[in-house]
């Protein structure tokens, strides 16, 4: 891997050849590095996510699989796995390569966030510790699939944490109520939270409800979109689901004052 000095502007950079997708032969070039290892590790890195071979690190893996699947989720969805891969992922495992990830790797790495407490002694919850484990588990199974990995090591590791919350509380009717007078001079947040209440609506398919969605003399809501922000933009885009899309009807909510 050779590296080259320029002495107009006191860097280094990197030239060499390279095979895209296609079995074209490509020249790549890359300048201003401070250091001649930093120009080498760049060259190396870039290669490895051409090459796909799995004796590259994880963290190069990962550009891969983010490659793909940014085509494929939705924008939210997207963005919430970087967060959990970038945070609890490639601090353990991302110089790791590949190929010597094993079972025992993955179970330190569990007994890790089991072992979590924040600054009030709080621990992950059980559902927030599974869907750390799935991202992981998924990553794998996508090596597995589509670079022939040989195997993926969660199987063996076993997961942790549960699919659902032990118990959910709900308000009463009675308590709603009680609610809605401490807020009785926001009408705007007081027809929010009926909706909510009454329809069964998410949150983001509240906010992007617009006038032409409600349909007052039949007493629905047409459901055809979801608002998030996302990176500081506000995003509009079609529900989590297509079976999200629907008409919601709640005669009790049009009666209520």
């Amino acid at each position: 891997m050779p590296s080259y000095y320029d002495e107009k502007t006191k860097s280094w950079y990197c030239k060499f050849y390279y095979t895209d997708y296609t079995g074209t032969r490509k020249q790549k070039k890359k300048r201003g590095f401070k250091l001649q290892r930093d120009a080498k590790e760049w060259e190396r890195n870039f290669l490895e996510t051409r090459q796909a071979d799995l004796s590259m690190t994880f963290e190069n893996f990962v550009q891969i699989y983010n490659e793909d699947m940014k085509h494929r989720l939705r924008e939210h969805t997207f963005v919430q796995k970087q967060y959990v891969i970038n945070k609890k992922l490639l601090p353990f495992f991302g110089k790791l390569p590949v190929s010597q990830i094993t079972p025992a790797h993955v179970r330190k790495w569990q007994n890790g966030l089991i072992a979590y407490r924040d600054e009030n002694s709080k621990p992950y919850s059980e559902t927030y510790l599974k869907t750390i484990n799935n991202q992981l588990t998924a990553i794998l199974n996508y090596a597995v699939r589509y670079y022939n990995l040989k195997e993926n090591p969660c199987r063996k590791a076993g997961s942790i944490g549960k699919s659902h919350a032990d118990e959910m509380q709900f308000w009463t009717t009675e308590e709603f109520k009680q609610f809605l007078e401490k807020i009785s001079d926001k009408p705007q947040a007081r027809a929010g939270f009926l909706i909510l209440y009454y329809t069964g609506l998410r949150i983001g398919e509240l906010l992007a409800l617009e006038y032409a969605d409600i349909d007052f003399e039949g007493c629905t809501l047409n459901i055809s979109k979801s608002y998030q922000h996302i990176s500081g933009r506000d995003v509009v885009t079609p529900p989590k689901t297509p079976k999200s899309i629907r008409t919601v009807s709640n005669r009790s909510f049009c009666g209520t004052s």
